[in-house]
């Protein structure tokens, strides 16, 4: 078990429906006590425990903390295989693949990108990051609980999967063409790669392209999340028509 202790990341897993609680409560304050109002609704036990305790099972938190399971988040497990089936005769979805991002912190600002630019699915390597479920949580505002996921052993053969299933996969690149001049309507699915190290060789090579995004700074490149961010946007922009 993990204990999250944001205050919108607590939220969003109970208004989610995920949440198995208990809540525990130590200093009620007005943003606690909705929550505690919020839990109560959603017939999740709420604990009263001293700071003391707090403080050992939740050293980040702020008078409360729900407790969960390892991996908040309702789409953690959502295979790949069973999302591709239920798209049906539908045109337009869009993956976002994730190969070896290690910060949480990044990974948990992905997701909230991801939530606010309508990804339909999100897909990494088997993440081996529980310990960092609370730090994740907290960075992505909670979106972790809305944000599909699906994780797997190879992200090849899920690159393959998917354009069996009509889908163009475009990698991030500092070399690639500007976003703006590729068509990303349709079934599309991005790829980044980790933190200084860019696309793993075997995954660039499946791509269909490359997108980048022009810069004037004297850094040779963004963060991963803001790139992330940028690119998504620019997804969204096109389906706008704009």
């Amino acid at each position: 078990m993990i204990y999250l202790t944001g205050f919108h990341a607590i939220e969003e897993q109970i208004k989610s429906g995920g949440a198995c609680g208990p809540l525990l409560l130590a200093k009620a304050g007005p943003r606690a006590r909705e929550i505690v109002a919020l839990a109560v609704n959603n017939k999740i036990r709420v604990d009263r425990v001293g700071t003391f305790d707090l403080d050992r099972l939740a050293p980040d938190h702020r008078g409360i903390a729900l407790q969960v399971e390892a991996r908040p988040g309702k789409g953690a497990d959502l295979n790949l295989g069973e999302f591709i089936a239920a798209l049906g005769g539908r045109k337009d979805a869009l993956v976002l693949i994730l190969d070896e991002i290690t910060d949480p912190h990044n990974y948990g600002a992905i997701l909230r990108s991801c939530d606010q630019f309508g990804v339909d699915l999100l897909v990494s390597r088997n993440r081996r990051n529980a310990k960092h479920a609370e730090v994740i949580s907290r960075t992505s505002a909670g979106a972790v609980s809305w944000v599909p996921q699906a994780e797997t052993a190879n992200l090849v053969r899920a690159v393959e999967d998917l354009k069996e299933a009509g889908f163009w996969i475009y990698g991030a690149g500092m070399e690639g063409e500007p976003g703006w001049e590729k068509d990303l309507r349709g079934r599309t699915a991005l790829a980044l790669g980790g933190e200084g190290t860019g696309l793993s060789r075997l995954l660039r090579e499946r791509c269909d392209g490359l997108v980048g995004i022009p810069t004037g700074g004297r850094l040779d490149s963004l963060n991963v999340s803001v790139a992330a961010g940028v690119l998504l946007y620019e997804v969204r922009r096109q389906r706008a028509g704009k």
